[in-house]
């Protein structure tokens, strides 16, 4: 009895030892990737799809044979749209989940409040969403729009084809309504629309009553010059400010609004007749008609097993950041944070409209800018489109970061990696390399 009981004793940790052999084995030829989108809360309109989208990526990259014949495993949490469950999370995919790489958050706030994590941990995120611009971090790929590659253009588009001369700028109460909207109201200025043409206005996330604030900009509006709103409202606060415009009689004609933050995951919730005409700038539409956008959507159909959901901007910037990631993976022959980091610099990847996506040394891409009129079928008609467009991470129409320059290869700033070098005092006042 005693000789069986060590047999099986024995035998059990053997196995044991096996398990864990095969346990470090397995974990060994997988690469965790974070997943970091709300999937609750205010931002799950917009976040969901994304998680989604990641999913997919992730799952046709295995298809392949992974990356660097390892398999990729997504791990998905759910900050619930909460700015510091953000953070929390990050670091959970950072130090609990091993991931080698993490894509995901919405607002800038979401962002700003993982970016500490990121940098202390000196862990990769791909950030898919147009943003403020005023940041450049090595631990960060800004995969979506700058305002020189979004604002700047719709203005410029509103100003020129449709000779407007009074402005609204509505936005969320957080840091990219804000900071953008300062940077417009320079811009503004300096193409000589006096202050009074100016009006700003920010309300909290998720609002839902409109009617006085809608009244406003009609009365703003009524005063004999062309007006037009250009929003950065964000999340769930879309839809009745939308429904707003159309009871108070606000079309397209009387005052367009150009949106930053509304596409076609918004809109597919949105009764659109009375939206017929308005506008958003982003850097792809779901309608462009090119051969890898129909490739895109008829994969992303077959994967989410509907032909009715809608693609939009931010998951074309997880494409590309995902694509250019086992690009950069592949370059170095490692998942280590600072050797994929240099790798991506340079790289290039086609886009879906037709161009190709270069990223720059200061880890913005190069985009397309597209101009949408809203349709009837919640799609978008572009109706302008630029060439690429460097993305810049620092304002030329902000005193404080005219001199500033992004450059994590150091041959803009003395030879010293650096996100904002300043060309006047020849000195890097933040994160740098050693």
């Amino acid at each position: 009895m005693l000789l069986n009981k060590r047999l099986k004793q024995s035998l059990l940790t053997l196995g044991l030892s096996f398990t864990m052999i095969g346990s470090a084995y397995a974990a060994d030829d997988t690469i965790k990737v974070g997943v970091l989108h709300s999937l609750s809360g205010t931002m799950a309109i917009s976040e969901t799809t994304l998680k989604d989208t990641m999913l997919m990526l992730i799952d046709e990259q295995n298809k392949k044979g992974g990356v660097l014949g390892k398999k990729l495993e997504a791990v998905v949490v759910d900050p619930a749209s909460n700015w510091p469950l953000f953070a929390e999370k990050a670091r959970d995919l950072i130090e609990k989940d091993k991931v080698a790489v993490t894509f995901g958050c919405w607002t800038s706030v979401s962002r700003k409040s993982v970016l500490p994590v990121f940098e202390e941990k000196n862990s990769l995120l791909f950030y898919p969403v147009q943003y403020e611009g005023e940041e450049s971090s090595k631990n960060v790929f800004y995969t979506g729009a700058a305002p020189n590659q979004q604002a700047i253009p719709a203005v410029d588009y509103l100003m020129k084809d449709l000779e407007v001369k009074r402005w609204v700028l509505a936005g969320t109460d957080y840091v990219y309504p804000r900071t953008t909207n300062k940077i417009l109201e320079a811009y503004l200025k300096a193409k000589g629309v006096d202050e009074k043409d100016i009006m700003i206005n920010y309300t909290p996330f998720g609002h839902s009553d409109w009617q006085s604030i809608v009244a406003d900009i009609k009365k703003f509006g009524s005063e004999g010059k062309k007006t037009a709103v250009v929003s950065t409202i964000n999340g769930d606060a879309n839809v009745p400010f939308y429904k707003e415009l159309g009871n108070q009689g606000i079309t397209a004609e009387t005052i367009p609004v150009v949106a930053f933050s509304v596409g076609e995951e918004e809109l597919s919730g949105i009764d659109t007749k009375p939206l017929v005409g308005h506008l958003a700038a982003w850097n792809y539409f779901m309608s462009v008609d090119t051969t890898a956008n129909k490739e895109f959507i008829t994969k992303w159909h077959e994967f989410i097993k509907s032909d009715k959901r809608v693609t939009n901007d931010p998951m074309e910037a997880h494409y590309l950041g995902f694509n250019l990631w086992v690009k950069a993976v592949e370059k170095a022959g490692t998942t280590e944070t600072d050797k994929v980091e240099q790798a991506m610099i340079g790289l290039e990847f086609p886009n879906l409209t037709g161009g190709t996506a270069k990223v720059l040394p200061n880890h913005h891409l190069t985009k397309p800018v597209l101009i949408g009129e809203i349709q009837e079928n919640g799609q978008f008609e572009v109706v302008s489109k630029t060439p690429e467009i460097a993305g810049d991470a620092w304002s030329d129409f902000l005193p404080d970061s005219k001199p500033l320059v992004a450059d994590w290869t150091g041959k803009e700033t003395d030879g010293k990696p650096c996100g904002n070098y300043n060309t006047e005092t020849k000195k890097c006042s933040g994160q740098k390399y050693e």
